[in-house]
């Protein structure tokens, strides 16, 4: 299958690099480039994608809105997003993610890992690079939100527990199936239990979740 993405950066070179490594994947096509946030939500509610990979700060709309309006919680048939930042000056991240975005990684990302972003995306599965989960989420999660974590609708079972903190350290399902020494059927069925039990809409509100709540360091 292949993946059709667009791409969305205000800056002309950093569109042309990240489209060149992109078509020359077997499995990928980049069927847009948008250079602001207003065009990137057009062309995305046009061409329909299979993932958005979005730059955070762009003119017009950032990263954030363009993020929310295609992927939040008020739309009906939400996208994929992946969402580009720079780790040390971006503050907007944690916002991206709560507007529904599937995964983040770095400017600075080498080819492999930006393949492996969009694949990650697509299939729904590997939503947060491990190398920047724990120094990401956890610096946002010390900042005061104003909001208290959302309690779970009934508590978590031990396996849950378990199975949240593979989650929050950025571990795939088939990495979290070989730690836990449980099928892969398992992991898809404790994911959808503590999704349902957090109101979280994918695996990387469940990650927040659990820095916000204290349960990572």
């Amino acid at each position: 299958m292949t993946i059709r993405v667009l791409i969305a950066d205000d800056q002309q070179i950093i569109r042309a690099g990240l489209s060149t490594i992109l078509d020359g994947q077997p499995d990928m096509d980049v069927v847009g480039q948008a250079a602001d946030g207003r065009e990137a939500v057009e062309m995305a509610k046009q061409l329909r994608p299979d993932v958005c990979l979005f730059d955070i700060r762009m003119p017009n709309l950032d990263g954030v809105e363009a993020t929310r309006r295609l992927a939040g919680p008020d739309v009906e048939d939400p996208m994929a997003v992946v969402v580009i930042t720079t780790f040390d000056s971006d503050e907007y991240v944690h916002g991206a993610l709560k507007a529904g975005a599937r995964g983040f990684l770095l400017k600075d990302a080498g080819p492999a890992l930006l393949v492996q972003a969009i694949q990650a995306a697509a299939s729904g599965d590997a939503l947060i690079a491990p190398s920047i989960t724990a120094r990401l989420l956890a610096e946002f999660s010390e900042a005061p939100s104003g909001e208290e974590p959302v309690q779970p609708i009934e508590p978590l079972t031990e396996r849950e527990e378990e199975v949240l903190l593979t989650v929050a350290a950025g571990k795939t399902n088939a990495e979290i199936a070989d730690e836990l020494f449980i099928s892969l059927s398992t992991v898809k069925f404790h994911l959808a239990s503590l999704m349902q039990k957090l109101g979280a809409r994918n695996r990387v509100e469940i990650a927040i979740w659990a820095y916000e709540t204290g349960r990572m360091s």
